[in-house]
Protein backbone atom coordinates (compact mmCIF):
# COMPACT_ATOMS: atom_id res chain seq x y z
CA UNK A 1 0.00 0.00 0.00
CA UNK A 2 1.01 3.35 -0.79
CA UNK A 3 2.41 5.70 2.06
CA UNK A 4 -0.61 8.49 3.66
CA UNK A 5 1.28 11.63 4.11
CA UNK A 6 0.29 14.76 6.32
CA UNK A 7 1.60 17.56 7.68
CA UNK A 8 3.06 18.47 10.95
CA UNK A 9 0.69 20.55 13.38
CA UNK A 10 1.38 22.31 16.52
CA UNK A 11 0.46 19.64 20.15
CA UNK A 12 -0.25 19.72 23.23
CA UNK A 13 0.93 17.49 26.21
CA UNK A 14 -2.09 17.11 28.10
CA UNK A 15 -3.12 13.38 28.37
CA UNK A 16 -6.37 12.20 26.75
CA UNK A 17 -8.49 10.15 28.57
CA UNK A 18 -11.75 9.98 26.71
CA UNK A 19 -12.35 6.41 25.05
CA UNK A 20 -13.57 6.29 21.58
CA UNK A 21 -16.80 4.47 20.99
CA UNK A 22 -16.10 1.54 18.99
CA UNK A 23 -18.76 0.13 16.17
CA UNK A 24 -19.93 -3.44 16.50
CA UNK A 25 -17.33 -5.74 14.49
CA UNK A 26 -14.65 -3.37 14.15
CA UNK A 27 -11.43 -4.36 14.57
CA UNK A 28 -9.56 -3.82 17.70
CA UNK A 29 -7.35 -0.75 17.44
CA UNK A 30 -3.76 -1.25 19.79
CA UNK A 31 -1.13 1.98 19.83
CA UNK A 32 2.38 1.28 20.44
CA UNK A 33 4.97 3.95 21.00
CA UNK A 34 7.66 5.01 22.81
CA UNK A 35 10.89 6.32 22.39
CA UNK A 36 13.72 5.42 19.12
CA UNK A 37 15.34 2.13 19.60
CA UNK A 38 13.12 0.76 22.73
CA UNK A 39 12.36 -2.06 20.68
CA UNK A 40 8.24 -1.19 19.72
CA UNK A 41 9.00 -2.43 15.95
CA UNK A 42 10.57 -5.83 16.99
CA UNK A 43 7.69 -6.02 19.92
CA UNK A 44 4.76 -5.44 16.79
CA UNK A 45 6.54 -8.19 14.67
CA UNK A 46 6.69 -10.64 18.02
CA UNK A 47 3.06 -9.46 18.33
CA UNK A 48 2.05 -10.67 14.60
CA UNK A 49 3.88 -13.65 14.68
CA UNK A 50 1.88 -14.82 17.53
CA UNK A 51 -1.42 -13.76 16.71
CA UNK A 52 -1.81 -14.06 13.29
CA UNK A 53 -2.39 -17.92 13.17
CA UNK A 54 -5.54 -17.07 15.70
CA UNK A 55 -6.70 -13.50 14.71
CA UNK A 56 -7.52 -11.53 11.21
CA UNK A 57 -4.73 -8.47 11.94
CA UNK A 58 -3.01 -5.41 10.00
CA UNK A 59 -0.46 -2.96 11.06
CA UNK A 60 0.01 0.76 10.63
CA UNK A 61 3.23 2.49 10.81
CA UNK A 62 4.29 6.36 11.58
CA UNK A 63 7.73 7.35 10.23
CA UNK A 64 8.93 11.10 9.50
CA UNK A 65 10.02 10.89 6.16
CA UNK A 66 9.90 6.91 5.13
CA UNK A 67 8.54 3.72 5.31
CA UNK A 68 11.29 2.00 7.53
CA UNK A 69 9.31 0.41 10.48
CA UNK A 70 6.53 -1.04 7.51
CA UNK A 71 9.55 -2.18 5.33
CA UNK A 72 10.97 -4.10 8.21
CA UNK A 73 8.35 -5.90 8.98
CA UNK A 74 7.80 -6.84 5.56
CA UNK A 75 10.93 -8.05 4.80
CA UNK A 76 10.56 -10.42 8.31
CA UNK A 77 7.46 -11.26 6.61
CA UNK A 78 5.24 -11.22 9.78
CA UNK A 79 2.17 -10.68 7.72
CA UNK A 80 1.44 -10.40 3.78
CA UNK A 81 2.37 -7.35 2.25
CA UNK A 82 -1.76 -5.82 1.94
CA UNK A 83 -1.37 -5.94 5.64
CA UNK A 84 1.30 -3.60 6.24
CA UNK A 85 0.85 0.01 5.66
CA UNK A 86 2.56 3.54 6.55
CA UNK A 87 1.99 7.01 7.26
CA UNK A 88 4.97 9.35 6.55
CA UNK A 89 4.42 12.10 9.31
CA UNK A 90 6.55 14.82 8.09
CA UNK A 91 7.37 16.29 11.29
CA UNK A 92 7.09 15.14 14.97
CA UNK A 93 5.06 11.38 14.62
CA UNK A 94 3.16 12.62 18.11
CA UNK A 95 1.64 15.14 15.23
CA UNK A 96 -0.10 12.09 13.17
CA UNK A 97 -0.57 9.91 16.19
CA UNK A 98 -2.39 12.62 18.69
CA UNK A 99 -3.23 16.32 16.95
CA UNK A 100 -4.30 15.22 13.44
CA UNK A 101 -4.84 11.95 13.17
CA UNK A 102 -6.72 12.19 9.41
CA UNK A 103 -3.74 10.67 7.98
CA UNK A 104 -4.07 7.68 10.38
CA UNK A 105 -7.66 7.21 9.99
CA UNK A 106 -7.48 7.44 6.34
CA UNK A 107 -4.68 4.27 6.52
CA UNK A 108 -7.00 2.61 8.63
CA UNK A 109 -9.73 2.61 6.35
CA UNK A 110 -7.94 1.53 3.35
CA UNK A 111 -6.81 -1.48 5.74
CA UNK A 112 -10.05 -2.21 6.93
CA UNK A 113 -11.35 -2.22 2.98
CA UNK A 114 -8.55 -4.26 1.71
CA UNK A 115 -8.49 -7.27 4.42
CA UNK A 116 -12.32 -7.66 5.47
CA UNK A 117 -12.26 -8.89 7.96
CA UNK A 118 -10.08 -7.57 10.45
CA UNK A 119 -9.91 -8.16 14.37
CA UNK A 120 -7.11 -6.11 15.27
CA UNK A 121 -5.03 -3.39 14.15
CA UNK A 122 -1.83 -2.51 15.43
CA UNK A 123 -0.49 1.26 14.97
CA UNK A 124 2.99 1.76 15.80
CA UNK A 125 4.26 5.39 15.79
CA UNK A 126 7.67 6.07 15.20
CA UNK A 127 10.56 7.01 18.01
CA UNK A 128 9.60 9.87 19.71
CA UNK A 129 10.04 11.47 23.59
CA UNK A 130 8.43 10.50 26.90
CA UNK A 131 5.27 12.75 26.27
CA UNK A 132 4.17 10.86 23.10
CA UNK A 133 0.78 9.69 23.56
CA UNK A 134 -1.98 8.85 21.10
CA UNK A 135 -5.47 10.26 20.42
CA UNK A 136 -8.36 8.12 21.69
CA UNK A 137 -10.43 8.92 18.77
CA UNK A 138 -7.29 6.64 17.11
CA UNK A 139 -6.61 4.24 19.11
CA UNK A 140 -8.57 2.07 22.00
CA UNK A 141 -5.57 1.14 24.13
CA UNK A 142 -2.21 2.31 24.06
CA UNK A 143 0.87 0.41 25.04
CA UNK A 144 4.09 2.95 25.49
CA UNK A 145 7.44 1.14 25.24
CA UNK A 146 10.67 1.70 27.15
CA UNK A 147 13.80 0.36 27.24
CA UNK A 148 16.30 -0.44 30.05
CA UNK A 149 19.85 1.32 28.13
CA UNK A 150 18.82 4.57 29.08
CA UNK A 151 19.17 3.46 33.16
CA UNK A 152 16.46 3.00 35.70
CA UNK A 153 15.47 6.60 36.19
CA UNK A 154 13.12 7.08 32.91
CA UNK A 155 10.07 5.70 34.84
CA UNK A 156 10.87 8.36 37.33
CA UNK A 157 10.96 10.88 34.62
CA UNK A 158 7.47 10.23 34.07
CA UNK A 159 5.76 12.04 30.86
CA UNK A 160 1.99 11.26 29.81
CA UNK A 161 3.36 7.91 27.65
CA UNK A 162 5.34 6.34 31.02
CA UNK A 163 1.99 7.33 33.17
CA UNK A 164 -1.19 6.96 31.46
CA UNK A 165 -0.96 4.55 28.49
CA UNK A 166 -2.64 1.51 29.38
CA UNK A 167 0.28 -0.52 29.43
CA UNK A 168 3.92 0.32 29.87
CA UNK A 169 6.93 -2.33 28.65
CA UNK A 170 10.12 -2.07 30.03
CA UNK A 171 12.21 -3.63 27.46
CA UNK A 172 15.59 -5.36 26.84
CA UNK A 173 15.68 -6.01 30.65
CA UNK A 174 18.65 -8.48 29.81
CA UNK A 175 21.00 -5.57 29.32
CA UNK A 176 19.91 -4.37 32.66
CA UNK A 177 23.26 -5.15 34.36
CA UNK A 178 25.26 -4.36 31.34
CA UNK A 179 24.17 -0.83 31.73
CA UNK A 180 23.89 -0.79 35.72
CA UNK A 181 20.10 -0.93 35.96
CA UNK A 182 18.25 -1.94 38.75
CA UNK A 183 14.76 -3.24 37.81
CA UNK A 184 12.78 -2.91 41.05
CA UNK A 185 13.59 0.74 40.94
CA UNK A 186 12.19 1.19 37.97
CA UNK A 187 9.30 -1.04 38.79
CA UNK A 188 8.81 0.71 42.17
CA UNK A 189 8.61 3.94 40.39
CA UNK A 190 6.58 2.56 37.74
CA UNK A 191 4.29 2.07 39.92
CA UNK A 192 4.56 5.31 41.80
CA UNK A 193 3.67 7.32 38.62
CA UNK A 194 1.06 4.83 36.82
CA UNK A 195 -1.42 4.82 39.45
CA UNK A 196 -2.52 0.89 39.64
CA UNK A 197 -1.81 0.87 35.74
CA UNK A 198 0.51 -2.42 34.50
CA UNK A 199 4.06 -2.47 33.73
CA UNK A 200 5.39 -5.68 31.56
CA UNK A 201 8.97 -6.59 31.98
CA UNK A 202 10.40 -8.05 28.92
CA UNK A 203 13.43 -9.63 26.94
CA UNK A 204 12.60 -10.35 23.28
CA UNK A 205 16.18 -11.88 23.31
CA UNK A 206 14.85 -14.41 26.10
CA UNK A 207 11.37 -14.60 25.28
CA UNK A 208 10.42 -14.03 21.53
CA UNK A 209 7.08 -14.42 22.58
CA UNK A 210 6.57 -11.07 24.81
CA UNK A 211 4.44 -13.62 26.45
CA UNK A 212 3.26 -10.77 29.00
CA UNK A 213 2.58 -8.05 26.35
CA UNK A 214 0.97 -10.81 24.67
CA UNK A 215 -1.28 -12.06 27.32
CA UNK A 216 -2.23 -8.63 27.85
CA UNK A 217 -3.21 -7.67 24.12
CA UNK A 218 -5.57 -11.32 24.46
CA UNK A 219 -7.04 -9.76 27.21
CA UNK A 220 -7.91 -6.37 25.72
CA UNK A 221 -9.39 -7.90 22.44
CA UNK A 222 -11.43 -10.19 24.45
CA UNK A 223 -12.62 -6.85 26.76
CA UNK A 224 -13.29 -4.50 23.95
CA UNK A 225 -14.81 -7.49 21.54
CA UNK A 226 -17.45 -8.79 24.81
CA UNK A 227 -18.31 -5.47 25.17
CA UNK A 228 -20.69 -5.32 21.53
CA UNK A 229 -21.37 -9.04 22.04
CA UNK A 230 -23.89 -7.65 24.72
Amino acid sequence: MPPHLMGGEPHSHAPERARRERAPGEPVRIGIGGPVGSGKTALVAALCRELRDELSLAVLTNDIYTTEDADFLRRNAVLPEERITAVKTGGCQHTAIRDDITANLDAIDDLIDANPPLDLILVESGGDNLTATFSMGLIDVQIFVVDVAGGDKVPRKGGPGVTYSDLLVINKTDLAPMVGADLGVMDRDASKVREGRPTAFTSLTEDPAATPVLEWVRAQISRLTEVHAH
